[in-house]
């Protein structure tokens, strides 16, 4: 990962439109940005489909961004572009459904080894609503602190928290 000073010089080169700039802007964050869409989606095309997306706003956008934490502000976009993904197909009701049926007609085994502990975990994971399973994919795998998390979904961090909990929570239960 780069240091502040280079991002900022890196997201001045992208505001002044240095392709090389965007090119190492994608370079720093395109494979989180992937995992975190993959995580949400559970499927690759569709990743790659949104991880372009969120690349070609960003071109777009970056003259927005006025300072502060650029990966909260990055993720709140890859999280609005997966919301718009859902809103625009009205899909979300459904995919729910179609996850669920998919985990229904799965028969989950008891598991020994650290992979298969780690499919069971993703499986589990799938069977929590998406707003629990994005604040976990977001903390977890993103790595964004409780603030960033909560400033990025417009609500008091203590909300955040408490909801992260009650996954986590609920999370745990299901792996028993």
């Amino acid at each position: 990962m780069t240091n502040s000073d280079d991002l900022a010089l890196i997201i001045d080169g992208c505001k002044a439109g240095s392709g090389e700039s965007f090119s190492r802007l994608v370079d720093i964050y395109a494979s989180r940005l992937y995992g975190y869409f993959y995580r949400l989606t559970g499927n690759r095309e569709l990743s790659d489909e949104l991880l372009s997306e969120l690349f070609v706003k960003l071109v777009v956008k970056i003259g927005s961004y006025k300072g502060g934490a650029f990966e909260s502000w990055l993720f709140k976009i890859a999280t609005n572009i997966f919301h718009d993904y859902l809103r625009s197909k009205q899909r979300r009701k459904k995919l729910l459904e179609v996850r669920k049926k998919e985990l229904k007609s799965k028969i989950i085994e008891p598991k020994r080894s650290e992979s298969d502990r780690i499919d069971k975990l993703q499986i589990q994971i799938k069977k929590l609503n998406a707003d629990t399973r994005e604040l976990i994919m977001l903390r977890f795998y993103s790595q964004l602190s409780l603030k960033e998390m909560a400033e990025m979904r417009g609500e008091p961090m203590g909300t955040t928290m408490s909801k992260l909990h009650r996954g986590l929570k609920r999370l745990r239960e299901l792996m028993e």
